[in-house]
């Protein structure tokens, strides 16, 4: 069954994460993608190679692609574009904000050629303010938009420790852009308008954070006092352990809790997750304890004495955990209904019972590398299934295919190869 993108051609200038995993989820629902790279490749394919002009980062992010190199600086190969363009219902780029203008391939510009050309400008601090000719990447985004300050690490020097388990402003920012793209065309199926998408990654960012960057001066007492404890430490230059630990003023995750964390087991570790009082009572009935811990009705981590009682019980759980396996702890809480699963390495995951039986994973074939199996579309439709098209493309696979399907001929082609502009 076709993808319910069938017919959709994208036109990606990207690189990196952002832009590259925006286009890769249009493609997984059918959309026909040509990535534009310039002739050394896009700066993914040389991270890390294992071959020559392939590396495992560029491979996991465009999957299903067609590959088209043009040396964009040069007016030629800007000529290439314009005449594609007719057959072009959406261009995603993520170039550094002042770069698309300067290779003439600004939404302003194309709009003028298609007028219902839908155009995702996808930035890291968005085209206002004083940052808004900034570079950025996720590691800044991360930093600025408070993600890094949460996550709570730090690192041997006492700096603040970056998340890196996954480039969370990058990978969200790609969903958002695949979102904003499927609005579009139903938008433009209804009006016959096209129009310009803006994401970033400062947004995306600050928006997984929705309940802290929320104000509710109703609810946010704690909030504002502990925001004047880290402002009084800035001023007088305290060090970043001291700010930390004055954020982490009263979190409900430091102090008493039993129900919402992780253990160390005796040969592993697991996870549980219970937030309700129903869940609660199956937590302690599970371990057993008569400690109520964030449950109790009078749990006060302010009074010093409450405090040590609290970190004694706590200790006294986290030694009963540690008595059993993990596979007996899982048995134990699944049978009294509480939610638990172990902690994995994203390895172990992928070969997970439950992730196979739910056809998570698929096998792909690359044509130089070999075989390969990736994540699945992270979404399954009945009616319009997503699927991989293929792997990631070969670079500039594609070139002479496209640029003849833009009406140029073998000898004006011959001259764009001879002249530098496509490869």
């Amino acid at each position: 069954m076709p993808g319910v993108l069938e017919g959709i051609r994208v036109l990606e200038f990207t690189q990196i994460i952002a832009g590259p995993f925006g286009a890769q989820n249009l493609a997984d629902m059918g959309a026909h993608v040509i990535k534009v790279e310039p002739p050394e490749g896009e700066p993914w394919r040389l991270f890390s190679q294992f071959m020559p002009g392939e590396s495992k980062t560029y491979q996991s992010l465009n999957r299903g692609k067609k590959s088209l190199v043009l040396k964009l600086q040069d007016p030629k190969a800007q000529e290439v574009v314009y005449r594609l363009l007719p057959t072009i219902d959406v261009v995603i780029c993520n170039y550094r904000p002042d770069v698309p203008a300067k290779l003439g391939i600004d939404y302003e510009t194309l709009r003028a050629i298609k007028p219902n050309l839908i155009y995702v400008d996808n930035t890291a601090w968005g085209r206002k303010g004083p940052w808004s000719h900034r570079p950025g990447y996720d590691i800044i985004a991360q930093a600025v938009s408070g993600l890094m300050g949460a996550e709570g690490k730090l690192t041997d020097a006492g700096a603040p420790g970056v998340v890196t388990s996954t480039a969370v402003a990058d990978y969200t920012t790609g969903v958002a852009i695949a979102w904003g793209v499927c609005a579009a065309l139903y938008h433009r199926e209804r009006t016959g308008e096209g129009q310009l998408i803006e994401t970033t990654l400062l947004w995306s960012a600050l928006a997984v954070q929705g309940t802290s960057a929320m104000d509710l001066p109703l609810a946010d007492e704690l909030k504002y006092r502990k925001m004047e404890r880290v402002e009084q430490l800035r001023a007088e230059k305290a060090p970043w352990s001291e700010i930390l630990a004055a954020y982490q003023m009263g979190q409900i995750a430091r102090v008493g809790n039993i129900y919402y964390r992780t253990y160390n087991t005796k040969d592993g570790a697991i996870a549980i997750g219970a937030l309700s009082p129903t869940l609660w009572a199956k937590v302690r009935g599970a371990i057993p304890t008569d400690f109520l811990g964030m449950a109790d009705p009078e749990y006060n981590p302010q009074d010093p004495a409450y405090l040590e009682r609290c970190l004694e019980a706590v200790a006294g759980v986290e030694a009963q955990i540690r008595e059993k396996n993990t596979d007996e702890w899982l048995q134990i809480f699944e049978q009294a209904g509480v939610p638990v699963g172990p902690v994995n390495f994203v390895e172990e995951a992928v070969q997970d019972p439950q992730v196979l039986e739910n056809d998570m994973i698929v096998e792909v074939e690359h044509p130089l590398s070999g075989p390969q199996r990736h994540v699945a579309p992270m979404l399954r439709m009945s009616a319009t299934p997503l699927a991989i098209q293929g792997p990631s493309p070969v670079l500039g696979a594609d070139t002479e295919a496209i640029v003849s399907s833009a009406g140029y001929n073998a000898d004006e082609i011959a001259a764009l190869r001879e002249a530098g502009v496509i490869n």
